[in-house]
């Protein structure tokens, strides 16, 4: 019974990724960024220690965005109606996510800065 319970937990948390990357355009745009960071980093050939930075880097984003997310949903459905408290709640799980975002841009810079500069700017 236990074995089942852990599936279905599974289960439960990739039905609410889906559901985030259904829903939320803003989702969808950090999946797409995170593509591209990750393409750079394989042309790039960055190191196992820069692929643990980034990897930790991207599932924070994602993950403070699907908490956005699921409170965006709970404020919605325990006050349908506008409220300060309410827009306050909103909004501080939004920038949560906008500053683990401006931090991820720091993070991949620092990390994929310098050998896309020697890349693309330094002669062989």
């Amino acid at each position: 019974m236990r074995g089942r319970r852990l599936l279905d937990s599974f289960g439960y948390a990739w039905a609410g990724i889906a559901y985030a990357a259904r829903n939320e355009p803003n989702l969808r745009v950090h999946l797409l960024i995170s593509v591209g960071v990750v393409a750079l980093g394989v042309w790039l050939g960055i190191t196992a220690l820069d692929w643990a930075v980034l990897a930790l880097t991207i599932g924070f984003v994602l993950a403070c965005e699907l908490l956005n997310t699921g409170l965006e949903e709970l404020v919605d459905l325990v006050s349908p109606e506008q409220s300060a408290r309410a827009k306050a709640v909103k909004d501080t799980a939004a920038g949560a996510v906008m500053l683990a975002a401006v931090v991820s841009v720091v993070v991949g810079l620092l990390i994929l800065g310098p050998p896309l500069w020697i890349r693309l700017f330094t002669s062989r």
